[in-house]
């Protein structure tokens, strides 16, 4: 079975950004997923499921509710390694594109004081499992990173090629 191309990403090397992670067709339109990476994966701690959980709602809310983005917005959600997020939007925009819209949104997720959108026994499948302290200060941080040393370029894995053309993948 061939390595999804998000598997073909070095996760040795990669860090926190904004990263594409593919684009499809859907008919005569563009669909982009981007990689909303928080954290370098198996190097720092990863975000509490409390805290995504809690990220997931409020930023999920504030993208659907843009003004400029929520017609384009497909879906928000956290990456089960819990070291990010996958953005998925019509259209084919850059991740520089999508910087300022990332940057606001966490920026209103660590300044964020409401009680969390949906969290609730009628609207949500774990309304207990949040923690607005720590998705506030997950996003503050990240915010940060957004604003002053955003990556955009994924590192990819180097395969073993050979003089016949044949491509090794990893088990």
């Amino acid at each position: 079975m061939k390595l999804i191309p998000s598997f073909q990403v070095d996760h040795t090397e990669i860090i926190p950004g904004i990263y594409e992670s593919r684009v499809d067709t859907l008919g005569d339109e563009f669909i982009t997923t981007f990689d909303i990476r928080m954290k370098i994966p198996n190097k720092e701690p990863v975000i509490h499921p409390n805290a995504m959980h809690t990220i997931e709602h409020i930023v999920a809310t504030f993208l659907r509710n843009h003004e400029e983005w929520k017609d384009r917005i497909i879906y928000w959600g956290p990456m089960g390694c819990l070291t990010g997020c996958y953005l998925i939007v019509k259209g084919r925009p850059t991740p520089s594109d999508i910087l300022p819209l990332m940057t606001e949104a966490f920026e209103y997720c660590s300044e964020y004081s409401n009680e969390v959108p949906g969290a609730n026994p009628k609207n949500c499948g774990n309304y207990i499992l949040h923690d607005l302290n720590m998705a506030k200060w997950e996003s503050k941080k990240f915010a940060d990173i957004l604003k002053t040393n955003p990556c955009f370029e994924y590192p990819t894995q180097k395969r073993i090629e050979t003089e016949s053309g044949k491509v090794f993948y990893d088990s």
